[in-house]
């Protein structure tokens, strides 16, 4: 599975990924909202083998590599969970040097109207903590709705802290506002 657009390229992450995801996934306070922050190559690794290695399996996790078409520069990561036949979960990384540029949002308009047009799938949900202001933004300028705040609901990073569900449905989609 491989999605183009204007500026990337957003295909399956490989194992030669794993320095370039080690890179800016380690960046602690880079991602200080992520779930997931690695301290080695060990760490990838493994993270890279729990991944499926079919798309569009229900009760799976697949990560998509978006690379920078111009440098073929590896840039983030989209991970896609299949929940189950009709509903997805997004999640999203960029690197920070590559943050601010518009690349999350070229990105995930790809997945999400694939998702929707493609695969035909009835609703896409997205889990942030609301300090993540950038994320809130993103989610809301692709039509997104916040659903849920769960207060200190979950332990990152060795805290508590807030859940936003935000979530979007095809309808939704079709009948949105060209971005």
């Amino acid at each position: 599975m491989q999605l183009t657009t204007q500026r990337l390229i957003l295909r399956p992450l490989e194992a030669n990924d794993k320095h370039a995801i080690l890179s800016y996934r380690s960046d602690a306070e880079t991602n200080r909202y992520q779930g997931w922050i690695p301290k080695t190559l060990d760490d990838v690794e493994i993270f890279l083998g729990k991944l499926a290695t079919e798309f569009n399996v229900p009760d799976t996790w697949f990560q998509l590599a978006v690379v920078d078409k111009s440098s073929k520069e590896l840039i983030g990561d989209i991970g896609i969970h299949f929940i189950d036949e009709q509903q997805v979960e997004l999640g999203y990384t960029i690197a920070k040097q590559h943050q601010g540029l518009g690349f999350a949002t070229e990105a995930a308009l790809a997945v999400i109207d694939y998702l929707f047009t493609e695969l035909k799938k009835h609703r896409i949900t997205a889990s942030i903590d609301p300090e993540n202001i950038a994320s809130v933004a993103l989610l809301e300028k692709l039509g997104f709705r916040k659903e849920a705040h769960f207060v200190e609901s979950l332990f990152l990073n060795d805290k508590w802290v807030d859940d936003v569900i935000y979530a979007l449905l095809a309808r939704e989609w079709r009948n949105r506002q060209l971005i």
